[in-house]
């Protein structure tokens, strides 16, 4: 019997994960080892099998998916990365062997995998953009900051943001320009953009 590539694929969407997951262990290729919807069940189980690839989505509640990319990159270095979202940027492909988006087709996708596992090549989708001036990391933006920019985005007044935070509005406005400062943007719809990238907005 040939061996097969060994994936494990996290997603907060369970229809997607699902499908992703039924999608793939039609090719006898493949086996999906692990399909989780969050982080900390997926690192358990890391400990226990590796994959020989991880397919990540970047917004998730729990972690990022350029953190969590890190993470076990820095932990298990031997396992290819593979993003799929649904957004066609990010902010460094350093981490990641792929970055596909969750409307490939099922054909593209299987020869993606297969040139980054047997290859060990890098594939992107041809839109791909990234910003090499910026890289995320896990400390850039304070618990509280992450309170403050979901209220931004849902387009909710300094004031507004006092009331539902209890803080004074002066303390709104000195997190909302170290934001503007960390994330490097001059505007809503820039800081809208940048958040759903880093996975600290979903829509």
């Amino acid at each position: 019997m040939k061996n097969t590539i060994k994936i494990a694929i996290i997603d907060d969407h369970l229809i997607f994960l699902k499908g992703l997951t039924m999608l793939l262990e039609q090719d006898d290729e493949f086996e999906v080892i692990y399909a989780f919807s969050n982080y900390s069940d997926l690192l358990k189980s890391l400990k226990l099998q590796k994959p020989d690839l991880l397919i990540t989505d970047i917004s998730m509640p729990e972690i990022n998916g350029i953190e969590l990319s890190k993470m076990v990159r820095q932990i298990y270095p031997t396992i290819k990365i593979m993003v799929m979202s649904s957004y066609s940027n990010m902010i460094s492909a350093s981490d990641v062997d792929g970055y596909l988006l969750k409307d490939t087709n099922s054909e593209i996708l299987i020869e993606s995998i297969k040139k980054i596992v047997l290859n060990n090549e890098k594939v992107f989708h041809k839109d791909f953009k990234t910003d090499k001036k910026y890289e995320f990391n896990k400390s850039i933006v304070s618990k509280r900051e992450k309170e403050i920019i979901n209220f931004i985005c849902k387009g909710c007044t300094t004031d507004e943001i006092s009331e539902k935070l209890f803080i004074s509005k002066h303390t709104v406005e000195t997190h909302r320009k170290n934001i503007f400062n960390k994330l490097q943007v001059n505007n809503i719809a820039g800081l809208v953009k940048k958040s759903i990238s880093l996975g600290i907005i979903d829509i």
